[in-house]
């Protein structure tokens, strides 16, 4: 559905983003793109939908050259920006505005989701709170049914009732067909949903691993104390001990911990390196 090869791209001559970057993305996912602020996650997201273009090697996205923006392309996916504009007029006047260039938009669906989120499809969006207009870009771009979604920080904004709303509807609507792919630092809020980790780190993808393989490589564990003969990756003081990373030599079943996985890649990307691209 997506596929990058030996893409670089730089803003100047100071300021590479990506060298040599290769990935594939399929649909049947709901991919996490992690990295810290600056490494390229938004430029990334960009780039698949035709943004911004490759300084070399290609992108492309639902087989065609992402950066041509094709009409065949555009509609078939969504891409809802952590900053958008919204212009001063009705939700309702902007969907009819808008939905036409989606041929699969629903708009039943799309006022199911505002009811969900108790927003008045009347409202004039410049009267909405960040958060309401997240929820109402958040229900339009579900709505559109594109084969590809892309959200850059989509719970940024949102309070906890409706980040479980999220959730639950992102959840419902994953199937074969469909590729979502979500940039986030708000781990918590999508550790549950998220069935594919992307970690960016230092201008290249240091894991492209779906979770069932993680937990079965990795494993989670939280201690009272630290050992050194525990094969450990990483560890983290909490307020219960030793959160830690070790790998999983004993095929011991353990929940993800993105947060501690993301550290863990940031302090010890050598290790996690050779355990997922080596062994």
């Amino acid at each position: 559905m997506i596929t990058l090869n030996d893409v670089s791209f730089a803003y100047s001559k100071k300021k590479e983003v990506f060298s040599n970057l290769n990935l594939t993305l399929e649909p049947g996912s709901i991919y996490g793109l992690l990295g810290k602020n600056g490494a390229g996650k938004t430029t990334l997201l960009k780039m698949m939908c035709g943004l911004v273009a490759p300084y070399s090697g290609s992108c492309t996205t639902l087989g065609e050259k992402a950066a041509r923006k094709s009409p065949s392309l555009m509609r078939e996916l969504f891409f809802l920006p952590e900053e958008f504009y919204m212009p001063d007029m009705r939700i309702n006047k902007f969907v009819s505005l808008n939905a036409p260039f989606y041929p699969a938009f629903d708009l039943n669906q799309f006022h199911r989701y505002l009811d969900e989120f108790e927003i008045n499809p009347d409202n004039r969006l410049r009267s909405l709170s960040y958060g309401e207009k997240k929820k109402v870009m958040i229900g339009f771009g579900i709505a559109t049914n594109t084969k590809l979604l892309l959200f850059d920080e989509p719970t940024n904004g949102l309070d906890i009732p409706s980040k479980r709303q999220f959730r639950r509807i992102m959840a419902s609507i994953a199937n074969e067909d469909k590729c979502i792919i979500i940039s986030t630092h708000q781990v918590r809020d999508l550790e549950t949903l998220i069935d594919h980790l992307v970690i960016l780190h230092n201008n290249r993808i240091l894991l492209n691993e779906n979770v069932g393989v993680i937990t079965q490589k990795l494993c989670f564990k939280t201690v009272q104390t630290v050992a050194n003969d525990q094969g450990i990756i990483y560890s983290e003081s909490s307020l219960k001990g030793h959160n830690i990373l070790l790998k999983n030599a004993e095929q011991e079943d353990s929940q993800l911990d993105m947060e501690l996985l993301f550290n863990g890649v940031q302090h010890c990307p050598e290790k996690i390196n050779h355990l997922f691209n080596l062994n």
